[in-house]
């Protein structure tokens, strides 16, 4: 056999016993390939995790910036205070109203249905100003209509504030073809709950419950105040 013959096979021998030696790695100790963002929520599914794990993986950031303001003024032009409305998420919106110049106490709070707030504009069976305004913005009996919101307590300085989250409108909703307004009332609002108790004899639509007053506005009185919603984009 050629010298060169018998230095290769002995050199492949060699190769051949070094490799046997070495131990083959342990499968546990492979790590897998890190999933991709596309396929992060597949990979959730597939460990087992519960199905809103898997929709958050894949959730997309909520919109923001969009707001809406109102200046609410009293027939004389007399500033009260804003109203400002944020969108909290598709379908709740955040108001946050500051106002001064109340008499101590509760004052109805509400959205009412059109977009215009002329002083000018009477109610002839109330002889309240800011008629313009329209009705309460529905839809929905009062007490229980999108408009309705929690009444505002005034300290004895006459200021009040008040921030809560409600899904009753959207910032679209008040921005539709006839606009919106908050109004201030003069009086505290009893969002026409009236107790059994209290049920007066029949009125002349022969009803017995709360009459058509309090069904309106809960005797809440007058409008003292009144602001256009303006939308921001």
């Amino acid at each position: 056999m050629p010298r060169t013959t018998r230095f290769a096979l002995a050199a492949g021998l060699t190769l051949g016993l070094a490799a046997a030696a070495v131990p083959a790695a342990p499968i546990g100790l492979i790590a897998p390939a890190a999933p991709s963002a596309s396929s992060a929520p597949s990979a959730l599914s597939a460990l087992g995790a519960p199905a809103s794990a898997t929709l958050a993986a894949a959730a997309t950031p909520a919109r923001t910036g969009e707001s809406a303001t109102a200046v609410i003024r009293t027939a004389a032009g007399r500033v009260l205070g804003t109203v400002r409305i944020e969108r909290y998420d598709a379908k709740k919106s955040r108001v946050s109203v500051s106002v001064q110049g109340l008499t101590p106490g509760f004052h109805g709070f509400h959205v009412h249905a059109v977009g215009v707030c002329d002083a000018r504009s009477v109610d002839k069976a109330t002889g309240s100003a800011f008629s313009s305004a329209g009705s309460h913005l529905g839809p929905g009996e009062h007490g229980d209509g999108a408009g309705d919101m929690p009444p505002l307590l005034a300290a004895a300085d006459g200021t009040a504030a008040a921030s809560f989250v409600t899904d009753r409108f959207t910032l679209e909703r008040l921005g539709d073809a006839n606009g919106s307004a908050f109004v201030v009332h003069a009086g505290p609002d009893n969002f026409a709950h009236i107790p059994d108790r209290y049920f007066h004899r029949p009125d002349a639509a022969g009803a017995t419950g709360p009459d058509a007053t309090t069904r309106k506005t809960g005797d809440a009185g007058a409008r003292i105040g009144c602001g256009v919603v303006k939308l921001h984009a």
